[in-house]
């Protein structure tokens, strides 16, 4: 697949569970219930969304970014029901499109159910086979364990950290790194 398709065609994704679709102008009050919800936000450095229109201009800056060549997102939603449950994405490629970042979040209540892995198997995939990534990144705080563990179980490596990377709420913050190889991924997922 080559770029241009990739950014023409968006994939859509089914699994066990789910399904991973583009987004709409119309999800965004289903993400405000994620985003507004700081136990969501602040794993990964940001404040809660303190109004729809916060979030509809979140949207709108993710559709942008695929128009744009620039990030695909996916819109998490159960199986059989297309409300939002959560959003993954690939974004900051580098010039030469081999290397892209993952960036993932989901609603509280479907935490610890093994949502997020399930939903980051065909996406991670995708990357890989599709896109033809060399690389895949995943750039979490160091704080936010649940992220770093994973990022682990999907079998990225922990390659450092940068200390004191972010700057969030008046405090800096260490940026964890963790990066996958495509010779890494068992090509049956």
């Amino acid at each position: 697949m080559t770029k241009d398709e990739a950014f023409t065609h968006q994939e859509i994704f089914t699994t066990k569970r789910l399904r991973l679709r583009p987004l709409k102008m119309a999800d965004a009050e289903g993400f405000f219930g994620i985003k507004s919800d700081p136990e969501v936000t602040i794993p990964y450095g940001q404040d809660p969304h303190l109004s729809l229109a916060e979030t509809e201009a979140w949207v709108q800056r993710c559709i942008v970014g695929y128009e744009r060549y620039q990030s695909i997102a996916w819109a998490l939603t159960l199986k059989d029901e297309d409300i939002v449950i959560g959003f993954c994405c690939y974004w900051h490629f580098d010039p030469n499109f081999i290397c892209g970042e993952i960036g993932f979040e989901l609603g509280k209540p479907y935490w610890r159910k093994g949502i997020m892995s399930e939903a980051l198997l065909p996406v991670i995939g995708y990357g890989f086979r599709e896109l033809e990534l060399h690389r895949i990144e995943a750039c979490p705080l160091a704080s936010n364990t649940a992220s770093r563990n994973l990022l682990l179980k999907l079998s990225f490596s922990y390659e450092g950290n940068l200390r004191q990377r972010d700057l969030f709420r008046g405090r800096f913050e260490d940026q964890a790194y963790y990066g996958l190889l495509k010779g890494e991924w068992p090509a049956s997922v």
